[in-house]
Formats: structure tokens, sequence, C-alpha cells
């Protein structure tokens, strides 16, 4: 074999090798990122289904408490807010999420204080489609939290892969960007003051 065939077989293998080497990456990859897409969907399945109830849940509570409109008023006030918030989970930015996990947490606090108004009416709190609303609210909370982790969880698998050597390479030539997290809410790291004093 002449010497000019055998370097271009060689350039011809190293080159496939090289292109081999970037699909397996570039693939891995792809994968990752349709975990972390699939993960954001969960994500939102949860709190679209805490949407959905809290339509039920107001109308039970409407009639109870009609002197504590402004409670009602505010759940449903942060609800239209918190539907208008619409992320691309191939384009999403720390600044999208944490404006997502705002509009959330102030439905979440707006839902916590007409939960507190309930409790002060007896006949509401006896009601068996109220309380069936409540339960439900509650089981969501939790498929949120779990949804939340499991996002956080594939971000950091796919942000991990993107990140190392000499993946980032083959990320940075195909686009890959790294995904944020979804974090703590603000005051989360404070302890709440607890007042035993049952007087």
């Amino acid at each position: 074999m002449k010497k000019n065939t055998l370097t271009w077989i060689l350039v011809i293998g190293a080159i496939a090798l090289l292109g081999l080497w970037m699909m397996k990456g570039y693939n891995a990859m792809v994968v990752e990122q349709e975990n972390v897409e699939n993960a954001w969907g969960q994500v939102e399945a949860s709190y679209q289904h805490r949407m959905d109830l809290i339509p039920s849940l107001a109308k039970s509570v409407e009639a109870a408490v009609k002197g504590e409109m402004k409670e009602y008023t505010s759940v449903m006030e942060a609800r239209a807010k918190a539907t208008q918030v619409v992320i691309d989970p191939s384009n999403m930015t720390e600044e999208q999420l944490r404006n997502f996990q705002q509009t959330q947490g102030e439905l979440t606090q707006a839902l916590n204080r007409l939960m507190v108004v309930a409790e002060a009416y007896p006949e509401l709190k006896a009601s068996e489609q109220f309380n069936g609303l409540r339960a439900q609210l509650e089981g969501v909370a939790n498929r949120i939290t779990v949804a939340r982790k499991t996002f956080n969880d594939c971000a950091q698998v796919y942000n991990t892969l993107i990140r190392r050597f000499p993946n980032n390479i083959v990320a940075g030539i195909f686009g890959f960007t790294k995904r944020p997290y979804f974090e703590a809410e603000e005051g989360a790291e404070k302890a709440p003051e607890l007042n035993f004093n049952f007087d």
C-alpha cells in the first residue's frame, strides 16, 4: 500500500471516529433534554390540576364567606395571573422560571389565606364538597412538590452532561444550554415563629 493511501485511510478513520463520538454525545444530550422537558410537563400538569380545582373550591366558599370577598377575589386574581405565565421548556431561562414560581407562590398564599378564613365558618368546614376539594388540593400540593423535585433532578443530569468535558464542546456546537432549577421560596430559610401560648 502506498504511504499516501494509508494516510488518507487514517484521516478518514479519525474523522469517522470523531463523527461517531459527536453523534453519541449529541444523542445523549437530546435524551436528557427530553427528560427535562417531560419533567417540566409534569410540573405544569400538577399546577394545572390545582388551577382546575380552584373554581370549584371558590364556588363552595363564596356562598359561606360573603363578608370575606377580599380573600375570594385575591384567589381568583392570583389564579388569573398564574395562568398567564407560560414557559417554553426548550428556551427556559432562570428569570422565566423565577416569574413562574413567584406567580404560583402568590396563588398558594392566596389559597392559604382563603383556607384560614374558611376555618371560621363551621358550616363550610362540615361541607363534604369543601372537605373533598381541600383534600384534593393537599394531594396536588404534594404532587407539585414531587414534580418540582423530579424536574430539578432531570435538569441536574442534563446540566452536568452538557457541562462536562468534552461534551461541552458538542453542547456549544449544537446550542444545548443550561436549564434553571426551582429554588426555595423567598423567606424559606427563616424558621417560622411558633407561639405555644394557648391562652
